[in-house]
């Protein structure tokens, strides 16, 4: 069992008109040192969603696999450890950055949202993976884009261990 961490699975059933699955998913393990950049920050919006330039037109780039405390949503209040959250991917990210965005089966949201597992151009750290590692994130995993779930389990009870970030900070 996991304790606190919570995995959310979604059900793959549901249509998404806005989803395109004709490209082929291209995820890898991240690999140390740098990696091709193919696009760059250009916003941080929150924790877990940034906005990036790709080939000169911004995308809304939505990070696979986890969640971060909300801070943004309309009609709600901002969540335990949410500004923490959206300092941290800006501390990874910031504007200019470039980075590698992977895909895995389907790319875009009900949103409109590019989904992604981004890499930092320069070093080759996974923001997806380190995020939920240093207590930012938790998983969220939505079939089928579930690549990396069990790396992103790990990472989050390595986290709860360690009794770091949210872990720590938002105890019930």
């Amino acid at each position: 069992m996991l304790s606190r961490v919570s995995v959310i699975v979604a059900l793959a059933g549901v249509g998404c008109a806005a989803c395109d699955t004709s490209a082929e998913p291209t995820p890898t393990t991240a690999i140390p040192g740098a990696v091709e950049a193919n696009a760059t920050v250009d916003f941080v919006i929150d924790g877990d969603t940034i906005d990036a330039i790709i080939d000169g037109r911004e995308e809304r780039i939505r990070l696979i696999g986890i969640d971060t405390p909300e801070t943004k949503k309309p009609n709600s209040p901002i969540e335990c450890f949410g500004p923490e959250a959206t300092a941290f991917t800006e501390s990874l990210l910031p504007v200019g950055t470039p980075i590698r965005i992977e895909r895995d089966t389907v790319n875009r949201d009900d949103f409109g949202r590019l989904l992604g597992y981004v890499y930092r151009a320069e070093d080759g750290v996974f923001v997806n993976y380190e995020t939920i590692r240093q207590g930012f994130a938790t998983p969220l995993s939505i079939e089928p884009n579930t690549t990396y779930i069990d790396l992103f389990v790990d990472a989050a009870r390595s986290a709860e261990s360690d009794d770091v970030g949210l872990w720590s900070a938002c105890k019930e």
